[in-house]
């Protein structure tokens, strides 16, 4: 029998735990709830209100309605002002870069010349589809083209630029006699080496 009096004691006491534990849980989710409402709930705004409020402020924002009257403190510091992006129109530019390198010796020079070349165009996709049906054709204008320059010639910056402005040059010729059309805009070299 005395076994029977210290297991039921037990019971009780584990039975008052769970529900203290659900009492206290309800109790956090309250208070929790409460907190919520009284930090965010309680400013009195519906939301058409807000709403009014925000289009107020973009209006001031913008100069559309006149700024409140606000004291400014001597010592605060100016305002920052914007500068509007002027707007220019604009072009897509398509790319299409050759496959492998071109390697090409120079005139009256023992050196070779190899180049990764691409171009780009701002006309429509028909160009690129142009580029890439003739390749073989370009190809051999792009070594003509290299093979008339000398080593002094494609030396610097502006040695580039002109071998690159003459590359456009032989390119749309080419085109214009294939297809009637050349629209190459610039040539880009993605490896320049001299060998």
């Amino acid at each position: 029998m005395a076994d029977k009096d210290t297991d039921e004691p037990k019971k009780k006491g584990g039975l008052v735990k769970i529900i203290g534990l659900v009492f206290g849980g309800l109790l956090l989710i309250g208070v929790g709830l409460g907190a919520g409402f009284f930090m965010f709930g309680g400013q009195g705004l519906t939301p058409s209100a807000e709403i009014e409020q925000i289009i107020e402020r973009k209006l001031r924002e913008s100069g559309q309605l006149p700024e409140e009257d606000t004291e400014v403190a001597e010592d605060a510091e100016p305002a920052l002002q914007k500068k509007e992006t002027p707007s220019v129109d604009t072009f897509v530019t398509s790319y299409f870069e050759f496959d492998g390198n071109f390697t090409s010796n120079l005139r009256d020079s023992r050196k070779f010349l190899q180049l990764g070349v691409g171009i780009s165009t701002q006309y429509d996709e028909t160009v690129v589809e142009n580029v890439e049906l003739h390749q073989l054709a370009l190809r051999s204008e792009i070594l003509g083209t290299v093979s008339d320059f000398t080593e002094e010639d494609i030396s610097g910056k502006e040695g580039r630029d002109r071998l690159a402005a003459k590359m456009v040059e032989a390119i749309n010729a080419k085109l214009e006699i294939l297809e009637g059309f050349g629209g190459i805009d610039s040539v880009h070299f993605t490896s320049f080496v001299l060998q």
